[in-house]
């Protein structure tokens, strides 16, 4: 669906990718910022279930983690165009195919998803006790992330061009889901109220300024490698299943590191070491 002309004149001033990051990112995080300042000033912190790890280490480890493992795939992605940036609306600085803002992005969208997060758990309390099915719930779990990557895989190889752009996404993210369920998901599902809370919020944010970025000419998605089925008739489906996938690899990324129960699984060794670090 065409933007209208008078949506579009309407997000002029937020076309160039710096300025969609400051408008849609940067707000954000300065409140959430502050209202974590606030918190430490009355002494608000983590239950106890979740003070496996210092908060502050745990999320800028996935900060790094995110740029790291995104970094190649969406080079991958801008190299074969399946998504491409209006050359007059970044800076031209580019490591590889990507812009500079790009990178910015992954940055500040997991501290937006960790820092909300935070701001959640420091306002819940969690119940303890053993959960029944514990092993059978992550094998289950595993098994099912497994068969979708699988014909994910399968999507990929048979190289029909309108599923690419939603294969990539699914080949490349459900790895890393898949380890993070098979170590704990009977852990995330005793946190699920804090899970799907702090799922749920950025999926619908982000979305929204994504479909507005794309409204806006500040990105564009390959028809041609895409499904072209629009969610409100703006924003790409694989684009809200991106979102959904990001966010859900830091949400449960950590949980599982911020979570007491989770100490226990670790390998001696390895636990030894992250001690040393916290």
């Amino acid at each position: 669906m065409a933007p209208c002309n008078s949506v579009s004149h309407k997000l002029e001033f937020i076309v160039t990718y710096f300025g969609f990051l400051a408008l849609f990112l940067l707000i954000p995080l300065v409140v959430l910022g502050v209202l974590t300042w606030r918190d430490h000033r009355r002494g608000v912190t983590l239950p106890k279930a979740l003070q496996n790890y210092p908060a502050w280490i745990v999320l800028v480890a996935h900060v790094i983690v995110a740029v790291v493992y995104t970094t190649p795939w969406d080079n991958y992605l801008v190299a074969t165009a399946v998504w491409w940036y209006d050359p007059a609306l970044v800076t031209g600085i580019t490591i590889g195919w990507v812009p500079i803002e790009e990178y910015t992005f992954f940055i500040l969208q997991s501290f937006l998803a960790g820092l909300w997060l935070l701001y959640l758990a420091r306002r819940m309390k969690f119940g303890t006790g053993v959960i029944a099915c514990a092993q059978q719930i992550r094998r289950i779990s595993t098994l099912f992330l497994g068969l979708i990557w699988l014909v994910s895989v399968g999507l990929l190889v048979s190289e029909w061009s309108p599923g690419t752009y939603l294969a990539l996404i699914l080949v490349w993210a459900l790895p890393p889901i898949m380890l993070q369920t098979v170590f704990g998901a009977d852990i995330l599902w005793r946190h699920r109220r804090l899970v799907v809370s702090a799922l749920l919020p950025p999926l619908i944010y982000l979305s929204i300024a994504d479909a507005l970025a794309i409204t806006a000419g500040t990105w564009t998605i390959s028809p041609a490698q895409s499904l072209n089925i629009y969610l409100a008739g703006y924003l790409p489906l694989e684009e809200f299943i991106f979102f959904l996938i990001t966010n859900v690899l830091v949400v449960f990324g950590m949980t599982l590191v911020l979570a007491r129960e989770s100490q226990a699984r670790v390998p001696a060794v390895l636990r030894n070491q992250l001690a040393k670090i916290s």
